[in-house]
């Protein structure tokens, strides 16, 4: 974003009561700015990197808080992307509350650029806490993944897919409850008819969080993809490294066809791996939400408590000339 952009931004952002700090990333399209945290993420193949995402926070004077800030250049942004891709995610953000996702509260959207505002989350995202801790502890990775699961089954039940659910995609607040963010890839409309489940085609997000039928260009059930992607976040978590080399695509196929393998160590227990093997099965033996929330491993941590939440009541998509 050239300085004239940028002064602009901040321009229409003031106007509506945003007051910008520093800006900790760029995209090719879409600019991040942050006054409290850094958030990195990893570098990993995407099967639409187009869309690689970007994000800014900012002081609301309107919700006296620290907010997150999307802003994409409308100059930079593919075609493809603002016709198709940035509308579903406004539409599909708009609709969901649940104190384990990210909580969308404006969009603004103007001749140059759209900006989305959302809920901050202080403590950063889920990566950058295992690659400060080396691994998460199998207790820890357990609350975390119960309020995973919570946020995509109520994610699912609404008829939305994530299609993008990793590591660097799930924030912590300042409770340190999990939050699902970056719903760039998702759609709506996705509830089964008559036991029949849509079918997606659009081969989206991370290849080292990609179910096997993604990864060979067949038409999937994006809620069982889903699925496989959260498999791969409790690998991640407990043992610290991805459970597949993405690094080529041959090799990757056939490793998530023969299903992940465990390192050496006593401090993951057998049951946890039992479990994320389910996960991380072929369709047919997949775990469903409703298998996952039985399974014995799972039912070992508390079910998702209150967390101290409110929304807020501006969430409205407003147009500036």
């Amino acid at each position: 974003m050239s300085h004239a952009d940028e002064q602009g931004g901040k321009s229409v952002l003031e106007t509506h009561g945003y007051i910008l700090s520093k800006t900790i990333g760029q995209g090719s399209y879409a600019t991040v700015k942050t006054n409290l945290v850094s958030l990195s993420s990893s570098s990993s193949s995407c099967m639409c990197s187009y869309l690689s995402r970007v994000l800014t926070e900012a002081y609301s004077e309107t919700h006296h808080s620290v907010v997150a800030i999307k802003i994409i250049s409308k100059r930079r942004a593919p075609p493809d992307y603002l016709r198709k891709f940035l509308p579903r995610e406004i539409d599909v953000v708009k609709t969901l509350k649940h104190p384990f996702l990210v909580l969308f509260l404006q969009c603004i959207e103007t001749t140059q650029r759209v900006y989305i505002i959302m809920e901050h989350a202080s403590k950063g995202d889920l990566l950058s806490r295992i690659r400060d801790l080396g691994k998460i502890d199998e207790h820890q990775a357990g609350v975390w993944f119960t309020q995973l699961v919570s946020a995509i089954e109520y994610c699912h039940s609404r008829g939305v897919v994530h299609r993008d659910l990793k590591c660097e995609n799930l924030l912590l607040d300042q409770f340190n409850v999990l939050k699902v963010t970056d719903f760039g890839f998702a759609r709506g409309g996705m509830k089964p008819t008559r036991g029949t489940y849509p079918l997606s085609q659009t081969y989206c997000g991370s290849y080292a969080y990609a179910s096997p039928e993604i990864l060979t260009g067949t038409p999937y059930v994006p809620q069982m993809a889903d699925i496989w992607s959260m498999g791969v976040v409790l690998y991640v978590m407990v043992f610290g490294r991805l459970p597949f080399d993405d690094s080529n695509h041959r090799k990757l196929l056939k490793q998530v066809t023969e299903g992940p393998i465990f390192p050496e160590t006593d401090k993951v227990s057998r049951d946890c791996r039992i479990f994320i093997k389910k996960l991380l099965s072929r369709l047919e033996l997949r775990l469903s939400v409703s298998q996952i929330q039985s399974d014995g491993w799972f039912k070992r941590f508390p079910p998702p408590g209150t967390v101290l939440w409110k929304p807020t009541s501006n969430r409205s998509r407003q147009s500036t000339s």
